[in-house]
């Protein structure tokens, strides 16, 4: 079906959005169409017409330009080497688009969801409303929900849709009324366990003229393994392939042929070069994971694939069941790249033209800060942060360098040593806890911690700022009792079942806390029991270990369905005040925090 906006404004605003995408979609089918093919679009219109359809995904809040390794994209260079170019920041990412729609009379910008949640402090102190104002005035027309949109709850996520001050605290601005998102939220494959209807719209269908094309958005099927039970509490998360199978045809009925996917969950590419090639000859593996499964079976009435969640950028042909191509296409992760996608309509038969020759290819393209930054973004931002200055610019610590966390492409990464043993000193009092060790997932870190920010306000200097957004979530504490054969298994969790696979989720530990991954093995046998010890005494099967871990793990997330076996729970201080403790504990202006050395986990090769 689709969408009803649930405002006069938004409708306007979707109804002229929809006008501008029909008519795009036209002009691209007729360049692929032969010479003189026949007009079917009256008098003197061609038959087919091009619309250009820039999107990206997982913008999480990412206002500002991101610190560190996620500040920055690989590019492929000729001679095959790779080099790293500065990227993202909301002030380019507007200018960017904004450049890339000139000339071009249809154009319009999606997105594959998680534009909010995990969110820098900009962002998620006034939860997300800085986030939603700026997609607004970027041009956003339309977007799937992502997981991350529920860390907040459905209720929050509709507030986000639809307007409306916080429920507890109140209106950011005084005086303003935070009057939510002016594009369109999809999430078809979301229903509500009581009405079994989807709770935000399914479809959307954009029109000009005689041309319609319509969008179904969904979030992955496993969402509720990646966000707390709060967040999704009453939802039922569906298949995504036959939920876009089934909206497909439903759109079908309504005379809507040319159909785009948007779908919260993504592949592995063989290179994280944003302008890798994965349909050259000699490409590799090309690309794997969930995604390449799901554009196998999504129904051929869709003709293109949108993508996400796993942060990675690619523009690769994944033949759909007829055997024709289609493009699935993902724009890396924080605003650092966009996709600009042409699709070629045919206005006799309504559909987009998919031949291998016969439209230009999706292309990737790099969010440069080395071009002027959208003036009304940098006004948003200034306004924003003068309304956050009090709480973001206090001194948490000092470092005397970076300290890789989101970034690391280790097993083990620094930073999660340094929260893991926050978590550990904050909760191992016997009043707080009585923790022995302490794990954590490295997931919930977000961000590496810079030497140098961005705009820095003194090289070294950790802000509260920068603090929240590598523990953004500010989830609770939990200490519990586990087996030594529960840690076991939760170790052997992170290698096998639900959250193994290309990119495997391993838990950060904190110090004592030893193993060795044997990479060379399969499955739950790369871990070496043998070698799991702590404080250098090998694990006992039958001991029971008070065990430090957020509640999202306590609640099983990730997969690691064994850390819901726990008794005699405790709940503590929050993620982001332990490591704030932590941080004001262990450094000073003349002492500052060191990376840690990362020799916890030995991984075999």
């Amino acid at each position: 079906m689709s969408a009803t906006p649930q405002r006069h404004r938004r409708a306007r605003r979707l109804t002229f959005a929809a006008l501008a995408l029909t008519a795009g979609a036209g002009a691209m089918v007729a360049a692929a169409l032969p010479a003189g093919a026949a007009s079917g679009g009256g008098a003197g219109a061609s038959r087919t017409v091009d619309v250009q359809m820039l999107s990206f995904n997982d913008f999480h809040g990412t206002l500002e330009p991101p610190q560190g390794s996620s500040g920055a994209v690989s590019e492929r260079q000729a001679d095959g080497s790779t080099k790293s170019i500065p990227a993202g920041g909301v002030e380019y990412l507007a200018s960017s688009l904004r450049d890339a729609r000139k000339g071009h009379e249809y154009s319009v910008t999606a997105a594959a969801g998680d534009i909010i949640g995990a969110s820098p402090l900009l962002s998620g102190l006034f939860h997300d409303e800085p986030t939603i104002e700026a997609m607004n005035k970027l041009g956003l027309d339309v977007t799937s929900v992502g997981n991350h949109e529920f860390d907040e709850g459905k209720t929050e996520l509709r507030r986000m849709a639809y307007g409306g001050c916080h429920p507890v605290d109140g209106c950011s601005e005084y005086g303003k009324t935070f009057t939510g998102a002016e594009f369109q939220y999809l999430a078809a494959n979301v229903t509500d366990v009581k009405t079994k209807r989807p709770m935000m719209s399914p479809t959307f269908i954009w029109k000009k003229g005689d041309v319609k094309i319509g969008f179904i958005g969904v979030t992955l099927e496993g969402t509720p393994d990646v966000v707390t039970a709060a967040g999704v509490k009453g939802l039922a998360f569906g298949d995504e392939v036959e939920t876009i199978n089934k909206y497909a045809d439903e759109l079908n009925k309504q005379g809507v042929k040319s159909i785009v996917a948007l779908i919260h969950e993504g592949g592995l590419p063989a290179s994280g070069a944003y302008n890798y090639d994965c349909d050259s000859p000699g490409a590799g593996a090309g690309i794997s994971g969930a995604i390449v499964d799901i554009a196998k079976n999504v129904n051929p009435k869709v003709d293109a694939l949108v993508t996400g969640h796993t942060h990675q950028a690619y523009a690769c042909n994944i033949p759909d069941p007829a055997g024709n191509p289609r493009m699935v296409t993902s724009a890396a992760s924080y605003g650092r790249v966009f996709t600009d996608t042409t699709l070629t309509y045919d206005r006799q038969t309504k559909d987009i033209v998919r031949t291998p020759l016969g439209a230009p290819k999706p292309v990737n393209k790099v969010v440069s800060r080395d071009q002027p930054k959208a003036a009304d973004m940098s006004e948003l931002i200034k306004r924003w942060n003068t309304l956050a200055a009090p709480i973001a610019g206090r001194p948490q610590g000092y470092i005397s360098a970076d300290i890789p966390g989101r970034g690391s492409d280790k097993f083990e990464k620094p930073l999660g040593d340094v929260i893991a043993d926050a978590q550990l000193e904050a909760l191992a009092p016997a009043d707080k806890g009585g923790a022995q060790l302490a794990i954590t997932n490295p997931g919930g870190i977000r961000a590496d911690l810079a030497f140098k920010a961005a705009g820095a306000e003194g090289d070294g200097v950790v802000t509260y700022g920068e603090s929240y957004t590598v523990q953004p979530f500010t989830n609770m504490m939990n200490v519990v009792d586990l087996t030594g054969a529960q840690l076991v298994t939760a170790l052997q969790q992170q290698v096998s079942g639900t959250v193994n696979g290309p990119n495997p989720k391993i838990l950060q530990v904190s110090k004592g806390f030893t193993y060795t991954l044997d990479t060379t093995k399969t499955g739950a046998d790369r871990i070496v029991v043998d070698s799991v010890k702590l404080n250098g005494a090998a694990i006992d099967p039958a001991t029971t270990y008070r065990v430090a871990m957020n509640e999202f793990l306590a609640g099983g997330g990730d997969g690691f369905t064994v850390l819901k076996d726990h008794k005699n729970k405790l709940v503590g201080a929050s993620d982001l005040d332990c490591f704030n403790a932590y941080l004001a504990n262990h450094s000073s202006e003349a002492a500052p925090l060191a990376p840690p050395v990362a020799d916890r986990i030995t991984v075999v090769q």
